[in-house]
């Protein structure tokens, strides 16, 4: 190991020089009090930045050992961590050339608290991943900028945002909390039987629809729970909580177009991961395993057994092994539910705004007109029920158009100008007094999950003559020839959570897809090597990429189920 005055001394030389006399400087340089890495040395200032880690000794950043005592502690210290870094980088954010020449970034995520590689605590060290564009004017080396960011700038970051005594020691105490407090809630939810939580005064409106911090500007009206539908809990450090409980079963949100249906439901779906605080939904939680279903024209499907909502195709198609380069709004959405069950989900989120029609009703008129042996879709909900009795499998459903779906709800809930009612007894007797005369259809049954069992072929993401993986923002990945398109896959919340997907599936590639293992038992096995070896099994060997996030099985099946070149046996 180098004393980092040796790697002054070599930017010194090399100033002046092309740009790939960076190579000479990879390697590890002794600080003070830890260790700079240089890992991976970008090819010129246009490039993707160079990796870099600093690891601080904990004896120096003198974290108590209570932050980071579990996991969900430990995830909630090491965001907090990576967002002062972030912090700090901005600060001192400035052009040191051509190119990325003087960047320094950390990949520090949005609302969500993700588990990300971007910053590791434990009780040996403190380690910061990230990136800086080394500089260069043209395609000549700023030996002197280099040195500024290695002896000024990058140590004024660490001292500021790695160091326990520099920072607000209530901030990252409540930021730590706050997060064991949903983690506790969301078992909380799952121990009694429910499937979601809304906290009283939750504020679940965003800025926009590509800005998810909370509103705050007009009127915002905070979250308040029905009377009927409140509970209180007790949280570790919050203490005692209200909310609006939702049990599992059928739970429907009805009222008029621009009242708060589809928010709430938005709310829902992201309870799935931890906020950060101040958020507005730190009180918002759902079962780690909801998955919002819709219809998505154009996708691909790979034999999946389509058949308890689709059967009878004109010619005699197999929908027990469906295939479709081109799937319909009705055959997506039947396939997307299908596979969400095949690894694993109980509790299916759905908005009508974004379903197929056809899928989800059809009425008693169009049953005269159409006869059943005619029309080969069995509606959503002929099947809603079913889902529950037969699978255990709860749905939360936003719907507007259609009074039908009362007979079949537990639980029916109003928005009424963004505020819930509890109207479960009156839609009952609404669903009593105005009696519908359409026929169940589908059978008494929900039917049979497939297991299906991917095979390498097809898997492999090579372009030429070297495998190529990127993500191409939120929702496109790269992956050989090919892209996927997961544009569909609505609680995919970060880039980072892309970037290991993608990764995820070459490892998929490398270890498993052997046509032995089911979808499910191969997504369960890299769950489960992530759990243990954390994100870093995904990466190259010899690279620390800090710019994973760690995503769910099921985002990882559906950008798997979307794979054009998928072979299943």
């Amino acid at each position: 190991m180098s004393h980092f005055r040796q790697l002054l001394s070599e930017l010194h030389r090399i100033d002046g020089k092309g740009y790939k006399a960076y190579k000479d400087i990879k390697g590890k340089y002794n600080y003070p009090e830890g260790t700079l890495y240089v890992d991976h040395v970008q090819g010129d200032p246009f490039a993707a930045p160079s990796h870099l880690r600093f690891r601080l000794h904990q004896s120096a950043a003198g974290f108590p050992g209570d932050l980071y005592s579990n996991k969900i502690r430990t995830i909630a210290l090491e965001d907090y961590l990576t967002r002062m870094f972030d912090r700090e980088c901005n600060k001192r954010k400035k052009s040191l050339g051509t190119g990325k020449s003087g960047m320094m970034n950390i990949d520090a995520g949005n609302q969500e608290v993700l588990e990300r590689t971007a910053m590791v605590v434990n009780s040996q060290y403190v380690e910061a991943r990230f990136v800086v564009g080394l500089p260069a004017r043209g395609r000549r080396i700023l030996g002197k900028a280099a040195i500024q960011i290695f002896k000024d700038i990058l140590p004024h970051i660490i001292q500021n945002s790695m160091y326990f005594s520099a920072l607000n020691k209530e901030l990252v105490e409540e930021h730590v909390d706050v997060v064991e407090d949903q983690d506790f809630l969301r078992r909380w939810v799952a121990d009694n039987d429910g499937i979601a939580f809304v906290g009283d005064d939750s504020i679940l409106p965003r800025v926009s629809g590509i800005d998810d911090r909370p509103m705050k500007s007009g009127k915002v009206v905070p979250f308040q729970s029905p009377e009927t539908l409140r509970q209180e809990v007790q949280l570790p450090h919050r203490g005692n909580v209200s909310g609006m409980f939702i049990k599992k079963g059928v739970t429907l949100i009805v009222g008029g177009g621009y009242h708060g249906k589809s928010t709430l439901l938005n709310a829902v779906e992201l309870g799935v991961y931890n906020h950060i605080p101040g958020d507005g939904r730190e009180l918002v939680v759902s079962l780690p395993d909801a998955v919002k279903i819709r219809s998505e024209d154009g996708r691909r499907v790979e034999k999946v057994n389509i058949s308890p909502f689709i059967s009878n195709l004109p010619y005699g198609a197999d929908t027990r092994q469906f295939s479709s380069e081109d799937a319909s709004g009705s055959t997506s959405q039947a396939a997307n539910i299908m596979e969400a069950l095949e690894v694993g989900s109980s509790v299916l989120l759905v908005d009508e705004d974004t379903s197929a029609t056809n899928f989800m009703i059809r009425d008693e008129r169009m049953q005269t007109l159409v006869a059943k042996d005619k029309e080969p879709i069995t509606p959503f909900i002929d099947k809603v029920r079913t889902l529950h009795s037969d699978l255990g499998v709860s749905t939360m459903l936003v719907v507007g158009g259609s009074g039908d779906y009362f007979d079949v709800a537990d639980t029916v809930i109003m928005m009424d100008h963004y505020r819930p009612y509890d109207v479960t007894d009156r839609a009952k007797k609404i669903a009593s007094q105005f009696q519908t005369t359409r026929r169940k259809e589908g059978g008494e049954a929900f039917g049979k999950i497939t297991p299906r069992k991917p095979i390498r072929k097809g898997l492999n993401p090579v372009k030429g003559k070297k495998r190529k993986v990127n993500a191409r923002g939120l929702h496109i990945i790269q992956y050989g020839r090919q892209n996927i398109s997961l544009h569909s896959v609505e609680q995919l919340v970060d880039v980072s959570q892309t970037s290991a997907i993608g990764d995820a599936l070459t490892y998929i590639c490398d270890n498993y897809a052997t046509g032995r293992l089911t979808l499910e038992e191969i997504i369960d096995r890299v769950m489960t090597d992530i759990g243990q070896k954390g994100l870093d099994v995904l990466g190259f060997t010899g690279q620390h990429p800090g710019e994973y996030a760690m995503f769910r099985p099921y985002e990882l099946a559906a950008a798997l189920n979307r794979l054009r070149s998928l072979h299943v046996l």
